[in-house]
């Protein structure tokens, strides 16, 4: 075999290894009657670039995938993008813009024909970056949210949910963009700390009605007391106050219980014009904040929204797409009229309603920033404003707009998700989908059981258009196609399409099944938009076409049918941050469609945090582009780095130190494997283990066998970290730094071959995690008939395991490593032979240790002489004590004895000194309180580090006598 280079470069050896992998197909691999295995990749937006959060998620379901097919599975990893509606239709508008154009100057389908050239061109930066990775996905049938397949299921879904009830058109508030003019989901929604002011207004009673306004403190006294002809209102968006349908207090306030059930003035507007509103009782209102009393407007607050709805109060929009005043629809005079007619008891519709414009005409089509000013002075102006504070508040921005989001009254279409997530809930209480870490079962159960109906509309012209069509009488007809929308109404009838387009979450929530063929399987090459190109790029579009990837297709589904067994999922992977607004929404479309789970584990993993565990923005300046780190250390080190620090439960704090560190662990083995080629050490030739004699390597085959069971058991838990833990200190402790060191200059036939087999088993093992290096080595240590991403995953027998060659070597760990450990703590250099003497032991310990005489010597650098009761040696010595065997070592000649014991006493004393100033601080409430969470936590690492040392330190001391 060709002998391998004296320094690992992983660039060298990542892109040769993926191009062939992906070339041959063996991401599919032909395994006819095996056991079929499925995950779903989460869609990336097709406009994405691999980010941190990527990273971590692609490579724990690629270390699934990848385990999955060693263990001769037929693992599919289905990978796709998605449409990203918004985001794709922005970067499209922002080229146009280059061009001094404009969306509105095309039509919709030559705009949409834009956008379709884009994703030809550009659309595949993030899958050509998921390869980097290493990423073990199935390219050949890519997938698209767009794609002609996908898309007929998203319409089927869209129709049969409307023919069942669960899905209709309504007004609701909705998170509205006024930069992008359309409504966004929540995640969409960036809420903010900014500096805002609250404003408190009178609100006067009508007819000019008073009452005693009495506040009292804590313990029942009167504080204040006087008569009052308004009742006092804050607010921090003054220019909402036109649409006030109500004032609402508590019902165990006092202070206002003489006015309940009366009406007063909203102050602003014409004064003859002054609107009515009444006041009411909610649980809503906090009497301790502000006045205690506060401004209903359902059509632009979501809490407000929801006390309108409980008490049947007018919910009046104020504003128009751009977030402007609106302009449109009667005089104010008018519409003011019929506001102050519904207070009094009248009724309407609510597209009545809607249509009502109540912005006084003098504020009509002014942006909302110019009517608050307007709002504020005139009321300012006319006496009725008691004051101004300035004040920091939460306000939502668009995350991509960057535009303050206004909660709107808009008619949009909603599914009735409440029905939709009991059967998900059932799920999930039943076993039959596990989520891991279990401690989210509690945040999932919350959500779903209180779960509102979901907006799945949005004003876009990218995206999934909404299979519904308009007459002029107001009727709808829902249909997949428009033949048939047109069949529905009536030869003749004048049809318009609705313009709107789906949230694309209601398209991902298909992904479990629709990727697969639902309802109908895929056509050969299908795995994207047919008319305008194959998954993102020509090469693609070629390894589809190769004859290598000619697999049988899916069997056709019918009613009740799994998609070939890969339905359900066997597990989905994610981030706990979308679990509601994707994961859960799988689990109702799935159960709904399918009548099963979609997946039978959901493993939620946390978020990779900046390395002081603040949450990574590109505002704050903190992201890391793991693109770099793969440039600086390698796809293995970043790929075993998230592995590593993937706790359940807990957030990853990026740390680059410790991804050049898993380098370093890459070039331990690197240079392991060069250590076997130099001393004819190759590639077994067979699975099960090589027959032992010597208690060496009967022990190195008992602790690889141990460390698959660890890892299996890892990994059947999704304990990422503990299966790379143990595999880590395997590779670097046990077989580099001790078998290793251990079998040098006496390596026989016996010992080649159990060295090359356990190799072997490493790179099997290690591969899930770092796939590109252990194929590299797979293929020098040995002519191999397939490449290591298709071998075959260890079997962890426990009859391997020798418990006397493992007590035995063992020992041997322990003895050197306590008489490294004393000669460090002594000062000793490593290379100073020394002599020493056992004292105690019974023949068969003898025996042992006559036996490995030899490694002792080697490996510790110490002669020792199985004689006892020699008396001490002239310059003093010190002891190691292992399983109740006393080691005396001599120290003549090797160290000067006093000025030991003074530097180890000076020693002692500086860390001693360190440990009690820390305790002191750790002791002090004024810093465990006030000081930052990472201050305190840095501080007890230290103590406890300065602690141990300082204990350390004086067992040396003790040593020396």
């Amino acid at each position: 075999m060709p002998e391998l280079p004296k320094t690992f470069d992983p660039a060298a050896i990542e892109a040769r290894w993926y191009a062939q992998w992906e070339a041959n197909g063996l991401f599919r691999p032909d395994r006819p009657g095996a056991e079929p295995w499925t995950i779903v990749n989460p869609p990336p937006n097709v406009t994405g670039s691999l980010h941190i959060g990527h990273a971590l998620d692609n490579t724990l379901q690629d270390i699934l995938t990848r385990h999955a097919r060693l263990q001769g599975k037929d693992a599919l990893w289905v990978v796709g993008t998605d449409h990203a509606g918004i985001a794709t239709q922005m970067v499209v508008e922002r080229d146009l813009a280059l061009e001094q154009k404009k969306r509105t100057d095309f039509t919709r389908d030559a705009f949409i024909e834009r956008v379709w050239e884009w994703k030809a061109q550009s659309g595949g930066d993030i899958t050509r970056q998921l390869r980097r990775l290493g990423c073990s996905m199935d390219w050949a049938n890519e997938r698209f949210t767009m794609d002609p397949g996908f898309s007929k299921a998203v319409l089927k879904v869209f129709v049969e949910l409307h023919r069942e009830g669960l899905l209709y058109r309504a007004k609701r508030l909705v998170n509205w963009d006024p930069g992008l003019k359309t409504a966004i989901s929540d995640l969409e929604v960036e809420t903010r700390e900014v500096n805002g002011r609250m404003w408190t207004f009178k609100y006067p009673l009508a007819g000019g009605e008073t009452y005693t306004y009495i506040e009292r403190d804590a313990d029942g006294a009167v504080v204040l007391e006087e008569e009052r002809d308004y009742i006092a209102i804050a607010t921090t968006r003054p220019e909402t106050m036109l649409g006030d349908g109500a004032v609402a207090v508590n019902p165990a306030d006092a202070r206002y219980a003489p006015i309940v059930g009366k009406l007063c003035a909203i102050p602003v507007g014409p004064k003859e014009h002054r609107r009515l509103i009444p006041i009411i009782t909610d649980d809503y209102p906090d009497p301790a904040f502000g006045s205690g009393a506060v401004k209903i407007t359902g059509a632009h607050d979501q809490n407000d929204y929801a006390v309108a709805q409980r008490h049947g109060i007018p919910m009046y929009r104020l504003m128009d797409e751009v977030a402007a005043m609106r302009a449109d629809g009667r005089p104010y005079a008018e519409t003011e009229a019929r506001a102050q007619a519904l207070a009094a008891g009248a009724t309407a519709t609510a597209a009545e309603i809607d249509a009502l414009n109540l912005v006084p005409d003098s504020y009509r089509g002014l942006d909302r920033y110019d009517a608050r000013a307007r709002v504020v002075a005139d009321i300012d102006a006319e006496g009725l404003m008691i004051g101004v504070e300035d004040k920091v508040i939460m306000q939502p921005f668009g995350d991509r707009s960057n535009v303050v989001i206004e909660p709107m009254l808009t008619d949009q279409w909603y599914v009735d998700a409440a029905t939709l997530a009991k059967p998900g809930i059932e799920a999930v209480r039943s076993g039959r989908i596990r989520i891991v870490p279990k401690t989210w079962e509690k945040t999932f159960f919350n959500w779903m059981e209180n779960i509102q109906p979901w907006c799945v509309s949005r004003q876009l012209w990218w995206g999934h258009r909404i299979p519904a069509w308009f007459a002029d009488d107001g009727r709808i007809f829902v249909a997949e196609t428009a033949a048939e929308a047109q069949a529905a109404a009536g030869e003749g009838v004048g049809l318009r399409q609705d313009e709107d387009v789906l949230d694309t979450w209601f398209s991902s929530a298909l992904w479990p099944f629709a990727t697969l063929g639902w309802p109908n399987p895929p056509r050969d090459g299908e795995g994207d938009h047919a008319q305008h190109g194959g998954g993102g790029s020509p090469q693609n579009r070629s390894l589809a076409e190769s004859p290598l990837r000619q697999r049988s297709a899916l069997p056709p589904p019918r009613p009740g049918e799994d998609l070939g067994g890969r339905y359900p999922n066997d597990v989905l992977v994610s981030g706990f941050d979308i679990l509601f607004f994707w994961d859960a929404r799988m689990m109702m479309q799935g159960l709904h469609f399918m009548g099963d789970v979609p997946f039978r584990t959901l493993y939620l993993h946390g978020l990779v945090r900046a390395a002081d565990g603040q949450k990574m923005s590109k505002s704050k300046g903190n992201t890391v582009d793991p693109l770099g780190l793969i440039d600086r250390y390698g796809a293995d080190a970043l790929r075993f780095f998230m592995a590593a620090m993937e706790s359940q439960g807990r957030d990853i704090k990026m740390d680059e130190k410790r991804v050049e560190g898993y380098r370093n662990f890459a070039t331990k083995l690197w240079n392991a494997a060069r250590f076997a080629q130099a001393n004819g050490i190759g590639g077994s030739t067979t699975l099960e283990p090589p027959p032992a004699t010597l208690a060496v390597n009967k022990w190195i085959v008992a602790e690889t066998v141990r460390t698959v069971q660890e890892v299996d058991l890892a990994l059947a838990d999704y304990r990422f970290d503990a299966a790379a833990n143990a595999i880590y200190q395997f590779v670097w402790s046990r077989f580099c730094d001790w078998y290793l060191e251990l079998i040098k200059g006496a390596i026989d036939d016996e010992t080649k071959a159990v060295a090359g087999w356990v190799l072997d088993q490493i790179l099997v093992v290690l591969h899930p995690f770092m796939p590109f290096i252990t194929e590299e080595l797979w293929h020098a240590l040995a002519a191999r008939k397939h490449e290591l991403i298709v071998a075959n995953w260890p079997q962890a027998d426990a009859r391997a395991l020798d418990p006397a060659a493992a007590a035995e070597v063992d020992w041997l760990i322990r003895l050197v490593s306590e008489v490294r450990s004393a000669r460090t703590e002594l000062n000793i250099p490593p290379g100073t032979q020394m002599r020493g003497y056992v004292d105690g032991g019974d023949d068969d310990f003898h025996e042992r240790l006559r036996q490995n005489l030899h490694y002792i010597t080697k490996l510790a650098r110490l002669e020792l002489r199985t004689l006892t009761n020699v008396g001490h040696f002239a310059g003093g010595s010190f002891a190691v004590v292992v399983d109740e065997v006393t080691y005396n070592l001599s120290l003549e000649g090797v160290i000067d004895l006093a000025a030991e014991r003074t530097r180890l006493a000076k020693a002692v004393t500086a860390a001693e000194k360190e440990r009690d100033g820390l305790a002191a601080r750790l002791g002090n409430p004024s810093f465990t309180g006030r000081a930052k969470p990472e201050a305190v936590e840095k501080a007890r690492a230290d103590h406890a580090e300065r602690a141990a040392e300082a204990a350390r330190l004086a067992a040396a001391l003790a040593r020396l006598g």
